[in-house]
């Protein structure tokens, strides 16, 4: 039996037909003499992974580094949240995080793919999208004309980084072009938004992105700001409510201002430590709109970091 055989029989009999192009690109054999191409999705961790993500095992994650209390803390599959949690509160200064380098992303540029798609933090907010750019040009200067390379400033994080990602396989699943793969993935990028509200100003204190006297105002008044991407990728003060619920309600509302064709877009919420939060502001849109999806995921190490505890994210 041939290998395309073998494939084809294994995954039925595993219940996984439904995964054959995702299998067939990843491996580029060949079915009925027709060679798939195969492809390869990068992105940094500050994207998280879903379960379906994690089962198709064709993206790779480019770990950041955190720094919180004299400690540097590889935000990979080994991240404690809870301790990490814990090691932000008791430190003084605030935790920072250093992005993959360019020889790391090199790296993972490596394989059999021909296709090698790359999603990171907004340039805005990280050195992570020019690291992977360097990445790609020390690639393509060491190895000419092997494979077709790209690199998505996705403009958000968290969650976001997510949605593009599976854009970007749903895209070639469906037998794009690379190309057309990127120029579709970049108008989707155009059109997404992210938001967020924050339990604990804290950390922004910390790293000295607000003031003292902000800080305690905020606290002392309760008032939780409601934040958002501009179009640049940067981040920007939507508004702001006394108290946690209200302010995901403002949010709430602010996605669905901005947010056109509900049924045809796939929305994703990302909390930190707060699943029955997350809950709630799933349940709330779903009585107030039709989505075509909604997915919750726990934020990884960099959203942990920027979100902190019973923080919560929108992208959509």
């Amino acid at each position: 039996m041939s290998n395309s055989s073998l494939v084809q029989e294994g995954l039925k009999k595993s219940g996984d037909w439904k995964y054959e192009t995702s299998a067939v690109r990843k491996s580029g054999i060949k079915f009925g003499g027709i060679k798939y191409m195969s492809f390869h999705i990068v992105a940094d961790s500050c994207c998280e992974l879903t379960a379906d993500m994690k089962k198709r095992g064709n993206i790779e994650i480019a770990p950041l580094t955190l720094e919180v209390g004299g400690e540097s803390i590889l935000d990979d599959e080994t991240f404690d949240q809870k301790d990490f949690l814990r090691r932000v509160k008791e430190s003084v200064a605030g935790p920072k995080s250093a992005c993959p380098s360019p020889d790391e992303y090199m790296k993972s540029y490596e394989g059999d793919a021909d296709h090698v798609y790359v999603v990171t933090l907004s340039g805005k907010l990280s050195g992570s999208y020019n690291s992977a750019e360097l990445g790609k040009n020390l690639f393509e200067e060491e190895h000419p004309g092997e494979k077709k390379i790209y690199v998505f400033n996705s403009r958000s994080a968290s969650i976001g980084e997510t949605l593009i990602g599976m854009k970007v396989q749903e895209c070639e699943e469906a037998g794009m072009s690379f190309e057309k793969v990127v120029e579709t993935t970049e108008k989707y990028i155009s059109s997404m938004n992210t938001f967020f509200v924050l339990e604990t100003l804290e950390t922004l204190r910390k790293n000295g992105r607000l003031t003292n006297l902000k800080a305690f105002i905020a606290n002392t008044l309760n008032i939780k700001p409601v934040m958002g991407s501009t179009e640049e990728g940067s981040i920007c003060q939507l508004g702001q409510a006394r108290g946690m619920n209200k302010a995901l309600d403002k949010m709430i509302q602010d996605v669905l201002a901005k947010t056109k064709n509900c049924e045809n877009r796939v929305l994703a919420i990302s909390h930190c430590n707060c699943p029955e939060r997350a809950k709630a502001v799933k349940e709330k849109l779903e009585k107030l709109a039709k989505f075509k999806k909604i997915i919750v995921t726990d934020t990884a190490g960099v959203s942990t970091m920027y979100a902190n505890d019973g923080g919560v994210i929108i992208a959509v």
